[in-house]
């Protein structure tokens, strides 16, 4: 604030005042450049779900409770996210603000009231994760530890510490087989030998059982040191990525832990507001069914529990509010041919055994190195060729931009994956440097299962600050926010908490209002049953004024967001103190 010295030489200066009428009138004008910028910020029309007319359509309570959001991040600002709490840190890191790396902020997001807010917040719908990058890893591992047979085995001893960092495991289940007079951290392991969990923990040679856990933690998750090395590129990143999705996938692909495992899942959506999930999953681990020492030759058995133990979920009290899982079936997009036509086959294959779950097909793996979708448009024609033949309709959902590229045939995975109609888009990091796409993207009512956090550990973004999801809000695509693989990245549980504190804390723009509409549009983007492309279109447009189960689940998540800003005005209301420390 100027001193009234300063005043004094500013007027004898002849430097004019905030209060001067030509200076009001600039900064009116300037103000309403603003408000129209905002109102054009989603689109002009309720038809097009823009941000701007959920913001305008907000109940009194609602607006209330926005107000009072923004002024708790405002307070956390200048109190919970300065210097004078950088003790929290390592002295090597210079500074502490909002929005700052996901893994610095972590802790200290966790002890915020926005967190507090954010937890209970109703999300709608999680439209973009991977099964095997969805568990509860301390839950996951005392389960196995109770779960009579099953063993660890390695590809070749781990005797030393850069094997044990470096060399393929995986968890298995043995009758019979196991050996337990026999050390996996010995040079004289046999390649493959299945040793039971129990003993392989017990003798960690660093640390014990207690040792084990946290390297078993260490090989399925990128660290926070592997987090900050943003300067190795995403390259580096993503080969420790893909090693940990078979290591998880072998923990829970045993159907004992499996049912379990599913119903843990839906219990954990639920307690933080997400009512319905995609779950997307490679079908490359094999699945074993119970007591069996061979794996089972297909996913019959593995779908077939997901649905039953969904089901049960569902009608069970803790989950009467759950409103259901489907799957889209996805194949690592670096494979051969041959590979990719049987994944495609048994893909049409399930979906006829499983109509209600099978929901869509897409590609997954590191769009950087694997195979863009121009090359792989031949097979999706055969695929969506073999449908036709089976009688079946499953849609695309393809991701795509998922790149720093530009113009290069990764980055133009965004053409392909329009053109041969996509219905969401996983990612879009790289679609804000389309206009032309942009504005098919929003003409065809396409999607972008955005995921914020995933994007900055992957090395895409050096932090929120720095994300494309706002670029693209303000050209009106349509997004939802999703947390990708939260047990491989960071988040630590299933829930999508972390990726919406971190949006409303690192975006000015966008507060409570805004994560109010990237959460509807979460619903009204949902698979929730099948459609044709015609009534998947309209259904979109119609929203809450529509007929069938898109509607009636976007009247039930209105119901729960009113719910929730009444909450926040009762909790946080003008007369509560929102100093983050009391």
């Amino acid at each position: 604030m100027a001193s009234a010295t300063d005043d004094a030489w500013e007027r004898a200066e002849g430097v004019p005042g905030l209060t001067d009428p030509f200076i009001q009138k600039y900064l009116s004008g300037r103000d309403a450049l603003v408000q129209q910028e905002k109102k054009q910020r989603s689109g002009p029309s309720p038809s097009a779900q823009p941000d701007h007319y959920f913001r305008e359509n907000l109940s009194p309570t609602a607006q209330e409770a926005c107000a009072i959001v923004s002024q708790i991040r405002f307070e956390e600002q200048q109190t919970l996210w300065t210097k004078d709490y950088e003790d929290c840190l390592a002295s090597s890191y210079v500074d502490v603000f909002p929005g700052m790396m996901f893994n610095l902020a972590k802790e200290r997001m966790e002890k915020s009231k926005l967190w507090k807010i954010v937890r209970k917040m109703p999300k709608g719908a999680l439209l973009h994760c991977h099964l095997e990058a969805m568990v509860d890893l301390d839950w996951v591992l005392h389960e196995a530890f109770a779960t009579h047979g099953v063993c660890v085995r390695s590809h070749a001893p781990l005797s030393n510490e850069q094997a044990r960092l470096k060399t393929g495991i995986s968890f298995t289940y043995s009758n019979a087989s196991a050996k337990s007079d026999v050390s996996i951290w010995s040079d004289d392991y046999v390649a493959n030998t299945q040793i039971p969990i129990a003993t392989a923990a017990d003798n960690f040679p660093d640390g014990g059982r207690k040792g084990f856990i946290e390297w078993i933690r260490l090989r399925t998750s990128i660290t926070p040191e592997e987090h900050l090395k943003q300067h190795e590129g995403p390259n580096e990143v993503w080969r420790k990525f893909m090693s940990c999705f078979p290591i998880l996938g072998s923990i829970i692909y045993y159907e004992p832990i499996f049912r379990k495992f599913i119903r843990k899942l839906c219990q954990q959506l639920l307690e933080d507001g997400t009512y319905y999930v995609d779950l997307r999953s490679a079908f490359y681990t094999p699945y074993r069914s119970l007591g069996k020492e061979e794996w089972d030759a297909d996913f019959f058995n593995m779908l077939e529990h997901i649905e039953d133990e969904v089901e049960k979920f569902k009608a069970s009290e803790e989950g009467k509010d759950f409103w259901g899982v489907r799957m889209i079936w996805t194949t690592v997009r670096a494979f051969d041919n041959r590979t990719i036509v049987n994944s495609m086959n048994q893909c049409i294959e399930m979906k006829i055994e499983f109509p209600e779950l099978i929901a869509g097909y897409d590609f997954v793996g590191q769009e950087d190195m694997g195979r863009p979708l121009a090359d792989l448009s031949p097979l999706l024609f055969y695929f969506r060729k073999k449908c036709a033949e089976s009688g079946v309709d499953i849609p695309f959902f393809f991701h795509a931009g998922e790149t720093l590229g530009d113009g290069d045939s990764v980055d133009e995975n965004l053409f392909d994956a329009i053109l041969l109609g996509t219905r969401r888009i996983g990612h879009g990091f790289s679609l804000y440097k389309h206009p032309l796409l942009i504005d098919m993207v929003k003409e065809k009512k396409i999607l972008i299962e955005s995921c914020p956090v995933s994007n900055e550990v992957l090395r895409l973004c050096g932090s929120i600050m720095s994300h494309t999801l706002p670029a693209l809000l303000a050209r009106g695509v349509p997004c939802s926010l999703c947390n990708d693989d939260p047990t491989i990245l960071g988040q630590g549980v299933s829930g999508m908490s972390h990726d919406f504190w971190q949006a409303l804390q690192g975006w000015e723009n966008l507060g409570l209002e805004g994560l109010g509409s990237l959460a509807e549009n979460s619903v009204r983007w949902a698979s929730l049953e099948d459609y044709s492309q015609k009534e998947w279109v309209q259904a979109i447009k119609d929203g809450c004024t529509g007929k069938g189960i898109r509607a009636q689940r976007l009247k039930e998540w209105a119901t729960r967001w009113e719910r929730f800003c009444a909450w926040i005005v009762d909790e946080y209301g003008a007369d509560e103190n929102t100093d983050p420390e009391e």
